[in-house]
């Protein structure tokens, strides 16, 4: 998914990066097993069948049986072929899913029609949920027409005001994402107001931290740099207008955002005011969560499905490594 090259202009047709990712999944790795919570509506219910159609998941429907069949019915889809677990109300199923997935009959879990909070209260549970060591959080993979590469933005949907040390976490999250999703070594712009550290803004003093963490071990993999201003992070012209160098400055793939507030009206301006479309995946639980929304088209929720599948893949290949 990654453009060639880091050059402000890119011969894009609208979503080609998106378009590519989905085909370049397409019968290269196998379908992964995909726990689908609560289908009960149009959207929620056409997401999976058209992922399934392209190869990219094998679904698993958790919940009431009438209110799936009916969906499906309503969108037109052919859902016989596929296992269907019937349970009470959208809570129920949300346990189930997980359920399911801690048994190890699913590789990957996927939002229906519940709520978000619904969902992550089953995904996070201390004793029946899907917790790991690692913090959970909330990557927006974007695609942005005329933009020359895919651009991560993190923490948009699940840390609401993450201290240092989460931010620490959520940073290695993206950058993990970014590695198995085929980028050697991900640039990383930790945001905030200004590109100085102002002790009045406590972003930049994070910013600056995280950056010696990086310098210092304690985040692997990627350039971790900060702070920076958005303009600045993303475009090499602000970057030099400023005097702002470095390998990070005007190249970023990965943007750390100050807080949720922040990182939500970032995504949702460039999706309403850029064209651009997210897709979105939670990390750091024991599989891929795939959050989708009701605005989500069909292409954003495929490549939801194949960043999920670019995961999984890694995960595979490692733990073939280890068995090796």
């Amino acid at each position: 998914m990654e453009c060639s090259s880091h050059d402000e202009t890119c011969n894009s047709d609208n979503h080609w990066r998106y378009d590519h990712l989905i085909e370049s999944c397409r019968g290269r790795y196998e379908p992964i097993r995909t726990v689908v919570v609560h289908p009960c509506d149009d959207d929620s219910i056409q997401g999976p069948v058209q992922a399934a159609a392209a190869g990219l998941i094998v679904p698993i429907l958790v919940g009431p049986k009438k209110r799936v069949q009916q969906a499906a019915a309503k969108a037109g889809v052919d859902i016989s072929g596929f296992r269907l677990v019937d349970v009470e109300h959208s809570h129920a199923a949300a346990v189930a899913g997980v359920d399911l997935v801690r048994a190890g009959e699913g590789e990957a879990l996927m939002k229906g029609s519940l709520h978000t909070d619904e969902l992550m209260g089953a995904v996070v549970h201390r004793e029946r949920g899907l917790r790991t060591a690692r913090r959970i959080s909330h990557v927006f993979v974007m695609d942005i027409p005329e933009f020359p590469r895919p651009l991560f933005i993190t923490d948009a949907a699940i840390n609401i005001a993450p201290t240092l040390e989460v931010k620490q976490v959520i940073c290695q999250n993206a950058i993990d994402l970014a590695i198995d999703m085929g980028i050697q070594l991900p640039r990383v712009a930790v945001l905030s107001a200004v590109e100085t550290v102002n002790p009045g803004i406590p972003s930049t003093i994070d910013a600056a931290a995280l950056s010696k963490m990086a310098d210092r071990g304690q985040i692997i993999g990627g350039l971790v740099d900060g702070p920076f201003a958005y303009d600045n992070a993303i475009s090499v012209k602000a970057a030099k207008g400023k005097n702002i160098g470095g390998p990070v400055a005007g190249m970023a793939d990965i943007l750390l955002v100050p807080d949720l507030e922040a990182g939500n009206m970032l995504a949702k301006q460039l999706t309403f005011q850029a064209h651009a479309e997210g897709a979105g995946v939670v990390l750091g639980a024991r599989v891929p969560v795939i959050l989708t929304s009701r605005a989500d088209n069909a292409r954003t929720r495929m490549a939801s499905c194949a960043v999920a599948m670019q995961m999984v893949e890694a995960r595979r290949k490692r733990a073939l490594k280890v068995e090796a």
